[in-house]
């Protein structure tokens, strides 16, 4: 499992500073991406280190298991309802709806809404920061945290295990 690190820059230069000093802490360069504000994403970062993904496959998670739950109930309602004739196998199909249901809908409604960085730092991002985010190894947090900050890069309060990336 990897570990998520956020860190803001003031510029592209601090930006690849802290890149380099993330990199030669240990963290893989596939590991290492950028959030910015549009016009300075356009503008100056490479689109290879840009950070775009949304919060789709996180809510796709939480959907199907909602979706999951509403066919469990509506599978127990039609199971007690004589009138219905719902066997087992009926009760089953309909929790396997929901949760596709769930998922699919959530997805959707999460493919426009952005990462959860991005929103928790929207503050920084607006006023022109550059943000370096590193999904590395627990046992290099330490390394990475203190080389980035020799580069000029300022620890941002997030920390979070990044599983799905």
């Amino acid at each position: 499992m990897k570990f998520r690190q956020v860190f803001c820059a003031s510029d592209y230069a601090t930006a690849q500073a802290a890149m380099l000093a993330a990199r030669a802490a240990g963290a893989d360069d596939e590991d290492i991406s950028l959030i910015a504000r549009a016009d300075i994403e356009m503008q100056r970062l490479p689109s290879e280190r840009l950070d775009t993904s949304t919060d789709m496959l996180p809510s796709a998670l939480r959907g199907s298991c909602l979706g999951a739950g509403l066919g469990v109930a509506g599978a127990l309602v039609a199971l007690l309802i004589p009138a219905v004739e719902m066997n087992v196998a009926g009760a089953a199909l309909v929790v396997l709806v929901g949760a596709m249901v769930g998922a699919w809908s959530a997805a959707l409604v999460g493919s426009t809404v952005p990462n959860h960085v991005r929103r928790k730092f929207e503050r920084e991002i607006d006023a022109g920061n550059i943000l370096v985010v590193v999904d590395d190894q627990r046992e290099h947090e330490a390394q990475v945290r203190d080389a980035v900050r020799r580069a000029g890069a300022t620890p941002l309060p997030f920390h979070d295990a990044s599983v799905l990336n």
